[in-house]
Order: C-alpha cells, then sequence, then structure tokens
C-alpha cells in the first residue's frame, strides 16, 4: 500500500515512480504508490533518498525541514532553490542531477547541523552559481573577463537575497587559477585563507566536502582517484576549523562532523594508500 509524501519535482529516482507535483516547494500531499511517508523520509540518509527516489525525494526531504522556518524565510529558501534548479539545470554529476548535490548540502545543515540561520541556507543553496554560472546569474555576455562577471554575479546575489549571503558564496567560490601553478594547491590555498575569516562559510565548505568526500563511494571512473587526492589533504583544516570556537557549531554538531572527517579519511585512505599484502593462509 503506498504512503503519504509530499508534493516535489515531477522527475524520479530509483524505484521512483513517476510523479505529480510542484516544482516549488508549495504544494499539497498527494497519494503516491509505493513512496516513503514523512516520517520514514526524515529518517533515511541523504544518499539513499537520492538512490532510491533521485531529485523528487531530494526534494520533498528539503521541504520537510524547511517547515520548521516562518513564512518569511520559507519564502528565501524558495526563491534560493528556483535559482539554483534554473542555473543547474543541464549540470549533471557523475549519474545524477547536480541540483541533487546542492539539496544534500543545505539539507544536511539544516538537520544534521541544526543551522536555523536562513542566510547560511540560501548560501549553501547557491554556493557553486557563481562560479559555475555567473554570466547566466548577472546577465552578462559569457564572453565577459572572469573578474568582472564574478562580481556583477555576485552584486545580483546580494540584490536578491542580501549582501551577507552573496558575501558567503563569494568566500566558497573558487577564484580563477593560475595556469602555471597545480590547481589542487591553488584551491586548498584559497579555501584555507576564505574560511579563516567566515566562520560560517566554514559551515556550508564542511557540508560541501562531506558529500563529496564521504559520498565519493557514490563516485565512479577516473573520478574516484582525481577527487580522492583533491580532497584529502583538507582533512586536516577542517578537522581544526570544525575545533575552532568561532565556528558557530554546538557540540554534537561538531561531534558528527569530525567523525565524517574520519570516514572521509578512511575512504581516501582505501582509494589511494598502497594496500598491504594479506597474511598468508593455511
Amino acid at each position: 500500500m503506498g504512503r503519504w509524501i509530499l508534493a516535489g519535482s515531477v522527475s524520479h529516482g530509483k524505484g521512483a515512480s513517476p510523479r505529480r507535483g510542484s516544482t516549488r516547494l508549495g504544494g499539497d500531499p498527494v497519494y503516491l504508490e509505493a513512496m516513503a511517508s514523512p516520517t520514514y523520509l526524515r529518517s533515511m540518509p541523504l544518499h539513499a533518498i537520492t538512490e532510491v527516489y533521485g531529485e523528487a525525494g531530494l526534494r520533498d526531504r528539503f521541504r520537510l525541514e524547511a517547515e520548521r522556518f516562518d513564512p518569511a524565510g520559507r519564502d528565501r529558501l524558495i526563491a534560493a532553490l528556483d535559482l539554483a534548479a534554473t542555473l543547474h539545470r543541464d549540470d549533471r554529476r557523475v549519474r545524477e542531477p547536480y541540483l541533487n548535490h546542492l539539496l544534500r548540502v543545505a539539507i544536511r545543515i539544516i538537520s544534521y547541523y541544526r543551522v536555523t540561520d536562513v542566510d547560511v541556507i540560501v548560501a549553501a543553496l547557491l554556493h557553486d552559481a557563481v562560479e559555475d554560472h555567473p554570466a547566466e546569474l548577472a546577465g552578462l555576455p559569457a564572453t565577459t573577463p572572469r573578474p568582472t562577471v564574478t562580481a556583477a554575479a555576485l552584486a545580483e546575489v546580494a540584490r536578491r537575497f542580501g549582501p551577507r549571503v552573496a558575501d558567503l558564496v563569494a568566500a566558497v567560490t573558487n577564484p580563477e587559477y593560475a595556469p602555471d601553478r597545480d590547481r589542487d594547491e591553488q584551491y586548498r590555498a584559497h579555501l584555507a585563507t576564505s574560511l579563516e575569516r567566515e566562520p560560517w562559510a566554514r559551515v556550508i565548505k564542511i557540508s560541501d566536502f562531506t558529500d563529496n568526500g564521504v559520498g565519493i563511494i557514490h563516485t565512479t571512473g577516473d573520478k574516484v582517484v582525481r577527487s580522492a587526492r583533491k580532497y584529502r589533504p583538507l582533512v586536516p583544516l577542517l578537522r581544526d576549523l570544525v575545533s575552532r570556537a568561532d565556528t558557530p557549531l554546538d557540540a554534537e554538531a561538531r561531534t558528527h562532523i569530525l567523525g565524517q572527517l574520519d570516514l572521509a579519511e578512511q575512504r581516501f585512505a582505501a582509494i589511494l594508500d598502497e594496500p598491504r599484502e594479506a597474511p598468508a593462509t593455511e
């Protein structure tokens, strides 16, 4: 027998039935065959929701988490999700729509880190918007020089969502890299500098890292090794930042994150380190 679930996107993942409903957070619950109840959906790990229900399930989980905010806050979250969905509509992450990654990053911040600051969650939904789609966001030609278009895109984020959201997005937006230096080293140096001065940006980046690092087991092909090499050196940096007194997370969230960083390191080691010889058996 089917269960109640909140209306979400028309797209669906493995095992999910085609579904009706709004592409926004709004809409009444609909009766769907073989779908999870809201209580069950809240209990599921985010990558499990992705595997079973796809984008539709993540949208529903996001809506459930958004119910804790007042109407004005929910409206801002809807606007940010709509903008992210528009900008990343053609983007893919290996086997899934890119929007799934943005949804997981935002949901994790609300559900696992217990953050109720709407600016931070809006910035989480938009954390790749300026880096990946600055020209479309700013309404400028694609040929516009990178520094100019990045500044214009951040100005548009500030116009729509306020300067604090724009500052948070800027802190997690990668700069244009020098072609004669290692990109991954420049990436890590940029993060160390930007996260040093923006404690709330640490929260966004930690959730982003968790999705990429702990979630590396959901990656396939050559990207597995490339990602492990890129992200493994960030573990000590993030562990230090999470432990700092000015990082705005409670003790339980810090403990959860430190455990996730340990898990990421275990997975990176399994991918990158030379395997030891198996002991001889009789």
